[in-house]
């Protein structure tokens, strides 16, 4: 990449009435700004390393490793706890009571007092208890089929099949990655000053890498021990390829709407860096051979992507088909001068589907680390004032801010089965938020305040007899139960992005959407639903390992076919 670029752009930031519709939300790519790559970039950067002080697991797979990460100013340790879980005990779900492996990020280095401590609350997740000491708690389940194949190859002396691990792409998943105060967990507060936590998630995502390596050697561990001298070790390519896996239901929807300010600042520092990019009048030739370099890669990985849920098989086919004609365009097209990126994006705008048109404002960006970068850390939220609602605000300036934020929910009939035919509640038996049937189940009691578009137009027409210049804080003594709906307005008033612009308990929601779109800031890809409402994923799949991250490219390794090495 070239020297440093002036950031400012010319170009503003889409209109969030265009990008905060729930199908192009759900048609978000994984991009320079997700949370894997903001980590995988700043560990190289900033040359941390790793150690394993501690692996102690016996020839039943029990007992416990500790792995170590050292930034310039302190020390992060996983500590795992490997357990033997019975085939019948072994469930995804969270109300589930045993795992294969359990896990705590440490904030230091721990004790054999703070060992035993963990030993006896780890293991237990919801049932035991941590301290600030800890700052994430999760835990993981083995692929039981491919583990077993892969443990009986290498024992056997032979390497497994690239294609058979292809097939899972990892050897255990997570059912949960839990921080900011969970079980007692550190709160948010107490880590977001340091510069490797400014990014939101860093810590998450630091426990997954490091639990994908304690799962690859904890493999290789097990075959060892069954294949004594005979056994081959892993190969680096097929390590690598291995991520680790995930299914994501609805319990993390709702995240994106009880999280107004924080998504806003996701989404924001997304469209200003696309908006830097498109405003740059000229490319060179580096920068437009990345790019077509990667777009290539981006074509062979819709190739690679697979699904059997019927939406997202023909989401795929579009894209490939639409990633093709781009293809074709780019080639013929003049990438390096008079606004080539804006010339580009308003192309797609007007010849490509959503899919494949925010597939390109991901790509545009690869090239321009120099001044997109540094918007990784603006995407946190600690102005918890946001939240503290403004009384002296006019009657007549709320009505403007609704007019113009939710007029898509103003004119729509909410007393119509097809808009509010959904609603969200708690499952008391699960444990998880949970999307039931408002006119077929008896959970409206139990409603969860999940429908701003709804809540939105109720208080539009609450205020249709107040005057302009009354002050909302009287509007709110006379009718208190709009409180929520106000503060939320007056969120998105200097938010603009803070709110999903689309009905999110009509019966034609998908909430797939939100969850792609939540899982594409974390880095995940090729997102396989298994219905509307769960989708499974795969972390960190190609990325180095610790011991690789100063040899290999540390920031390109989502897309497939290698690294593309940049100066």
């Amino acid at each position: 990449m070239g020297a440093a670029l002036n950031p400012a752009s010319d170009i503003p930031q889409r209109d969030p009435a265009t990008v905060m519709r729930l199908a192009r939300l759900g048609s978000f790519h994984q991009s320079r700004l997700s949370f894997m790559r903001i980590l995988t970039r700043r560990m190289k950067r900033e040359a941390w390393t790793f150690s394993r002080p501690v692996f102690e697991i016996d020839a039943k797979g029990v007992g416990h490793a500790i792995y170590c990460t050292h930034t310039p100013d302190r020390t992060y340790s996983l500590v795992a706890f490997a357990h033997d879980l019975p085939a019948e005990k072994r469930s995804d779900r969270v109300i589930a009571e045993a795992w294969d492996s359990t896990f705590t990020m440490f904030d230091g280095v721990p004790t054999d007092a703070d060992i035993e401590r963990l030993r006896a609350n780890i293991p237990l997740q919801e049932a035991g208890r941590v301290t600030e000491s800890e700052l994430s708690v999760s835990r993981a389940n083995r692929s039981v089929r491919l583990w077993d194949y892969m443990v009986s190859c290498l024992a056997d002396g032979q390497q497994p099949d690239p294609a058979e691990v292809a097939k899972v792409g990892y050897l255990m998943r997570t059912t949960a990655v839990y921080g900011s105060g969970k079980l007692g967990a550190a709160d948010r507060e107490v880590i977001a000053g340091r510069p490797e936590c400014a990014a939101p998630f860093q810590i998450e995502m630091l426990s997954v890498f490091l639990t994908r390596t304690y799962v690859r050697d904890l493999m290789q561990h097990m075959a060892n021990l069954k294949g004594g001298d005979r056994t081959a070790t892993l190969s680096p390519e097929t390590a690598r390829s291995m991520g680790i896996g995930n299914s994501t239901g609805l319990g993390m929807a709702p995240f994106i709407v009880n999280h107004p300010m924080l998504f806003n600042n996701w989404i924001a520092a997304r469209e200003e860096a696309i908006a830097r990019v498109r405003s740059l009048a000229t490319a060179t030739v580096a920068d437009t051979r990345l790019f077509t370099d990667l777009l290539a890669r981006s074509v062979q990985s819709a190739a690679l992507w697979r699904s059997e849920h019927p939406i997202q098989i023909e989401k795929l086919d579009e894209l490939r088909q639409d990633l093709a004609t781009l293809t074709a365009h780019v080639n013929s097209a003049d990438l390096q001068s008079d606004h080539p990126w804006d010339r580009l994006y308003q192309w797609a705008a007007g010849h490509l589907g959503v899919d494949a048109q925010e597939c390109l404002a991901s790509l545009m960006l690869e090239p321009y680390g120099n001044i997109v970068d540094d918007l990784a850390d603006t995407m946190a939220h600690t102005q918890t004032d946001t939240f503290r609602i403004d009384g002296t605000m006019s009657v007549g300036k709320l009505k403007t801010v609704l007019d113009d934020a939710y007029d898509w929910a103003l004119d729509v009939d909410w007393n119509a089965k097809e808009h509010c035919a959904r609603a969200w509640y708690v499952s008391a038996e699960k444990l998880e938020p949970r999307l039931g049937e408002r006119f077929e189940e008896p959970i409206a009691p139990y409603e969860q305040p999940l429908a701003p578009g709804r809540d939105a137009a109720a208080l539009r027409t609450a205020l249709a007899d107040w005057a302009p210049d009354d002050a909302i804080a009287g509007f709110l003594l006379a009718c208190p139960e709009h409180r929520h709906t106000v503060r939320r307005a007056q969120i998105v008033a200097r938010a603009p992005y803070a709110e999903i612009r689309d009905n999110t308990i009509g019966s034609d929601l998908l909430p797939i959407d939100m969850l792609r779109c939540k899982l594409s800031f974390f880095g995940a890809m090729h997102f396989d639903p298994r219905s509307d409402r769960w989708v499974r994923i795969c972390m960190f799949g190609n990325a180095p390992y610790p011991e690789e991250l100063q040899s290999r490219d540390a920031d390109l390794w989502p897309y497939p076919n290698g690294a593309v090495e940049t100066s």
